[in-house]
């Protein structure tokens, strides 16, 4: 048997938003012939994993930031190589 765990979202009636989400919601489910739950639980896991995939994307990006121009940059030849084998590379493919 699979765990499960209930979290409740309340959608707060201040602005006709709540309702068109929930009724955007219940008309996807039904035209993919899935539950409601799965389809908001679907939608959660895919919004979390951007989130990771960005918070990571961000640190790369702050490491790289940080250490160019230092020892722990990208090696030169290294980097030459790597053009060359893609400019090599691109001219096989066309």
């Amino acid at each position: 048997m699979i765990a499960m765990r209930n979290f409740h979202v309340p959608l707060p009636e201040l602005t006709s938003l709540p309702e068109l989400t929930y009724e955007a919601l219940r008309k996807q489910a039904e035209r993919a012939h899935v539950p409601a739950t799965t389809l908001a639980r679907e939608a959660i896991d895919a919004w979390l994993r951007e989130q990771s995939r960005k918070a990571r994307h961000d640190a790369i990006a702050a490491y790289a930031a940080e250490v160019a121009g230092t020892d722990l940059d990208l090696d030169t030849a290294l980097e030459s190589a790597a053009v060359e084998h893609l400019m090599k590379t691109a001219k096989a493919v066309k």
